[in-house]
């Protein structure tokens, strides 16, 4: 009888396990809190836009996103940056136009970061998959481990987490107890983009591009602190895309709007207020992204990729994927492949 693998969490770490575990004579099933895949990576698509509102760029150096993206037959193309950008360095001054240097480019996937989620997704369908399926708790007292959900409970000999650690720590009651020590650091690991707010304007055309300016602005002042050309490869749906300051979290969603209208139109003038449609996720709010039991101040990135996370746990029966736990990007799409190949790697040798 194969053994029975339970994976917590359908984002880009979790699928690629079990995408990476198929067909290996495991029998493999995925539960996930939210009501959809993907985890930190959530393209919106409507008819005049397609805006990332999590995970979206890569670089040159991220060899394992790339190496996937290719075995999987997508595309990328390169970030817009060409033409002039602007930065608002004080209040009272007009925005300043500034020429950013060529560095090394940034990418995204062509027809968006979801596109990787869905092609994984149709290459599991004989995995099933749980939706809207909390984990509270997990028990490994006897030979089959119990893991008990929102609506139902499951038995396995291995569970995978792709979970933030924080969350999985202050969330899920595990028995018998794990280490202190892992718990400790785990409370206190950050989970990237937990205090992000993106947001995004979508518009007809891209009224920057025609004015040759790359649609980049950067700014001290707020509540948008960085924005991007997020127009797609056909060239035919346009939008700016970033982030806006994480204390705007207290305001209402009409209230942020209403801020951000100003200095759009500050910045870019009186055509950005133009907008067909305006998107935002406030990442803070995301209950399966940021618990709220953290508390107190953790440092960017802070216990991202820490060893304790890449050891197993409970006589070889729990391990740990997501991607804070990976030995190089942590907290990026490129740590989510490497925790996902290191963690495959590590079942296959049981």
């Amino acid at each position: 009888m194969p053994k029975k693998i339970i994976i917590l969490g359908a984002g880009l770490s979790g699928l690629l396990t079990a995408y990476r575990l198929k067909n290996k004579g495991f029998d493999i099933e995925i539960i996930e809190a939210r009501d959809r895949t993907g985890g930190r990576i959530h393209t919106v698509t409507s008819d005049m836009g397609q805006v990332e509102m999590g995970a979206t760029w890569f670089n040159d150096i991220h060899v394992s996103f790339r190496k996937l993206i290719s075995e999987l037959e997508l595309e990328y193309y390169e970030q817009f940056m060409t033409g002039t950008a602007y930065f608002e360095a004080f209040s009272a001054a007009p925005a300043q136009e500034i020429q950013i240097p060529q560095n090394s480019p940034s990418y995204r996937v062509k027809g968006g970061t979801s596109k990787l989620i869905e092609t994984l997704k149709n290459k599991l369908t004989d995995i099933p998959t749980h939706l809207n399926e909390t984990v509270s708790s997990l028990n490994f007292e006897n030979d089959k481990v119990l893991i008990t959900a929102k609506n139902k409970s499951f038995e396995a000999d291995h569970v995978i987490s792709t979970l933030p650690q924080a969350l999985f720590t202050n969330d899920i009651l595990v028995t018998p107890a794990l280490p202190q020590k892992l718990t400790d650091i785990a409370e206190k690991t950050h989970t990237w983009m937990q205090d992000s707010i993106k947001v995004a304007f979508v518009y007809a055309g891209p009224f920057w591009r025609n004015k040759n300016f790359s649609g980049t602005f950067f700014s001290n002042v707020g509540p948008i602190t960085e924005f991007y050309d997020q127009s797609n490869a056909e060239l035919d749906k346009f939008a700016l895309c970033g982030f806006i300051s994480s204390g705007m979290e207290i305001y209402s969603q009409k209230e942020r709007l209403e801020k951000l209208k100003v200095q759009l139109e500050k910045v870019f003038g009186q055509e950005a207020l133009n907008f067909t449609s305006y998107h935002e996720t406030v990442w803070a709010k995301e209950i399966q992204t940021k618990s709220p039991q953290q508390i107190g101040f953790v440092y960017p990135h802070q216990n991202n990729g820490h060893p304790l996370f890449r050891e197993s746990y409970c006589d070889n029966r729990l391990f740990f994927a997501g991607t804070e736990t990976a030995n190089q990007y942590p907290g990026y799409m490129e740590g989510a492949v490497i925790a996902a190949e290191n963690v495959a790697k590590d079942i296959l040798k049981l």
